[in-house]
């Protein structure tokens, strides 16, 4: 079977709401296949991408050979995305651009495990360390797993997923994709025409909590909070509304929007200045013409903001 081609979700919109310009520094904080890098490139900017999955270089060794021998303006750090203040100073960059959840490059490599849809080790790392999903449904007490699938996954029937997972690694343990996919679709009864696999939810709430993504996420918009110049633009697209809630309310929060705090991070002081000014006060979706060549966008979003010369809030100290 043919993979499906790699395409970067929201292209047009996340460059023009970046507005990169020759001699600007831009972070592609999820470079994947090189998609948001490349079209940056070609505005005359330069970019610093991070990807934590070695199995990117590849895309990035295709984009330094197709620009000019010393040209400087490219560069990948095999690190997270919330790792940028490691690397960069504060207030050094014009753009940072987030594309958040798996690419459809991990989702089409079997042996990654990120899907149910091609057998494979029950894998779901985005790096190459840290424990596998398989490594959780094996030892988890069936509380903490429950747990995971119903906070990160969104899935209502947690308890019984989880029972019947603990029932059978008792007889064996998990090691393969659909074995596990196989296993949710008894506990949940069978698909029943639904148009939607009975693991999906599951399978996201593990990849989520392999990854710990949404803690990825908090520490990245911080991160980007410092190494924004002002007047340097952030550019989030999110695949489902676990990390669309984070960004919306963390920008919101940000632009002087909302009083309220994230329940991932810290309490901070009332009355900080603003420290971005939003670009659209609603989330930027794909155009019917995207769709019909990228199915895969259909959940996606893009909110993007400004930020202003006001300083970074007290929780990202």
């Amino acid at each position: 079977m043919t993979a499906a081609p790699h395409l970067s979700v929201l292209l047009d919109e996340v460059v023009a709401a970046l507005s990169p310009a020759p001699g600007e520094m831009v972070v592609d904080g999820t470079f994947g296949a090189g998609g948001y890098t490349r079209a940056i490139l070609a505005t005359g900017a330069s970019v610093t991408a991070f990807d934590r999955d070695p199995s990117v270089a590849r895309f990035a060794d295709q984009i330094a050979a197709e620009l000019p021998a010393a040209d400087g303006r490219f560069r990948l750090i095999h690190d997270r995305f919330s790792q940028i203040t490691t690397y960069l100073g504060e207030a050094s960059v014009d753009g940072v651009t987030l594309d958040l959840g798996v690419s459809s490059m991990q989702l089409d490599e079997a042996d990654r495990g990120f899907s149910f849809m091609r057998d494979g080790p029950l894998d779901m790392r985005m790096g190459a360390d840290g424990p596998t999903a398989a490594d959780l449904v094996n030892t988890l007490d069936p509380v903490e797993l429950a747990r995971i699938l119903y906070v990160y996954g969104e899935e209502h029937a947690s308890r019984r997923i989880a029972s019947f997972i603990v029932k059978r690694r008792a007889e064996r343990p998990f090691t393969r994709t659909l074995d596990l996919a196989h296993v949710i679709e008894r506990a949940l009864g069978g698909r029943k025409g639904a148009k939607v696999h009975p693991a999906t939810r599951s399978f996201q709430g593990l990849r989520i909590a392999v990854n710990a993504e949404l803690e990825e996420l908090e520490a990245g918009l911080i991160a980007a909070e410092r190494v924004l110049k002002p007047g340097g633009r952030l550019a989030v697209v999110t695949f489902h509304s676990l990390e669309d809630r984070i960004v919306k309310n963390f920008l919101a929060e940000r632009a002087g929007r909302t009083p309220g705090g994230s329940r991932h991070l810290p309490p901070v002081e009332a009355g900080a200045p603003a420290s971005f000014q939003l670009i659209s006060s609603k989330a930027i979706a794909p155009g019917e013409a995207e769709l019909a060549v990228n199915p895969r966008a259909r959940s996606s979003k893009l909110r993007a903001a400004v930020r202003t010369p006001a300083p970074v809030w007290s929780d990202a100290a």
